[in-house]
């Protein structure tokens, strides 16, 4: 028998504290005008403070996944959160230098290797696998919820009380999701069990390096979207709100995409490709400049080039079950080593050649995610279904 208010309470839990985890990132794209103003760094020194956060998190993924593996997905989540919790507050409180946020960035980029394959884990191993696309559609959201949040931080908060006051409120969604995570169960696997992907190691370093393509085109939609608006006539408020409207857009379409995968399974990988490349034409759009191309392509980049990783996720977690942390810790160091290269290119060359350059830059990366892709859409197959608990409950 299901036990609907439960999972539901499972999926808000695991939605609230992804996006706790990823905050710190995304919030310091979405408040970067305030913050560059007062701690003096350029579009370069943001795209390196964004870079360290990701660097961090690239480093520590394979083994967040296997920690994730050995603790239980419970315990391994609410750490990863908490670590989100006390990197926020130290930079409301003592960032007050480039350097200094780099470092506590670099923190927090800790915390989220964690939080990421403990929340897949903990979907894959408590819901029954015909529920899974939109479960992980629906924690893939986090990084747009996060998104949006920085947006609406940027007039609720940033221009009225000061940036600090953000992450001060950042820490607090924190605290609140590492409590909630506090009461669910932990994997089914026994602690100190080590579980091993049933797609070859090959085969998923190949998906990671899609990954990479891809991550580096949404890291720097998420992260300059907010500045390169602003340089297109827009003012900061407006520009907040149009990076909440966009990031909404994508969450729609993220939880969307996972509903009807549910209902129609299979080559997950090649819708993941097509909507990279309508993203690339969106990116496209967003490299004309004037602010009539950003209203435009924002949603449309949000909704096409950043709605597509919970399909992918969905895509491994379905390949690999039983091993859904250790997995996704591996393709996941793409996504890091993406998220940091597209932010710290893209400053660089905003910083050379202006954000039209840095845009289509971003459209050669989404393309180039889109061909693997492609690529590795028949070569992914999925486990066969088995009767362990969690992955055929009874309904």
């Amino acid at each position: 028998m299901t036990h609907p208010r439960s999972d539901a309470a499972l999926l808000a839990t695991t939605l609230l504290a992804i996006t706790a985890s990823i905050l710190p990132a995304f919030l310091t794209g979405a408040v970067a005008v305030q913050l560059r103003r007062d701690l003096d760094f350029s579009e370069t020194g943001l795209g390196i403070a964004l870079a360290v956060f990701f660097a961090s998190a690239a480093a520590a993924s394979i083994i967040g996944g296997r920690l994730t593996q050995r603790l239980g997905a419970a315990v391994a989540l609410r750490a990863g959160v908490s670590v989100a919790a006390v990197a926020n507050l130290a930079i409301a409180l003592q960032a007050r230098s480039l350097a200094t946020l780099c470092l506590l960035l670099g923190v927090a980029g800790l915390g989220n290797a964690i939080s990421q394959p403990a929340a897949n884990l903990l979907i894959a191993d408590r819901l029954p696998r015909d529920r899974l696309g939109f479960a992980i559609g629906l924690k893939q959201s986090g990084m747009p919820f996060a998104t949006l949040l920085g947006g609406l931080a940027v007039p609720v908060l940033a221009q009225t009380l000061g940036w600090e006051s953000a992450y001060i409120a950042a820490a607090a969604v924190a605290v609140v999701a590492a409590a909630l995570v506090s009461g669910e169960r932990t994997s089914s696997s026994p602690p100190g069990t080590r579980q091993k992907p049933e797609t070859p190691i090959r085969m998923l370093a190949f998906l990671g390096f899609g990954m990479f393509f891809g991550a580096a085109a949404a890291g720097a939609l998420g992260s300059f979207l907010v500045s390169s608006a602003e340089a297109s006539g827009l003012s900061a408020g407006q520009a907040g709100i149009l990076l909440a409207f966009g990031s909404a857009c994508g969450i729609t379409v993220r939880i969307s995409m996972g509903a009807h995968a549910d209902r129609h399974p299979g080559h997950h990988l090649r819708t993941v490709s097509a909507m990279l490349t309508l993203g690339a034409g969106a990116f496209l759009i967003l490299s004309i400049h004037g602010s009539v191309s950003s209203i435009i392509g924002t949603p449309l980049a949000f909704a096409t080039g950043w709605a597509w990783p919970g399909l992918f996720n969905l895509a491994v977690v379905r390949a690999n079950p039983k091993a859904a942390g250790s997995a996704t810790g591996i393709t996941q160091t793409g996504v890091y080593l993406g998220a940091l290269s597209g932010p710290l290119v893209f400053g660089v060359v905003v910083d050379q050649a202006g954000y039209s350059t840095a845009w289509l830059v971003i459209t050669g990366a989404a393309l180039a995610a889109a061909a693997v892709f492609f690529v590795a859409d028949r070569r992914l197959e999925p486990a066969a279904p088995r009767s362990s608990a969690g992955l055929s409950r009874p309904t």
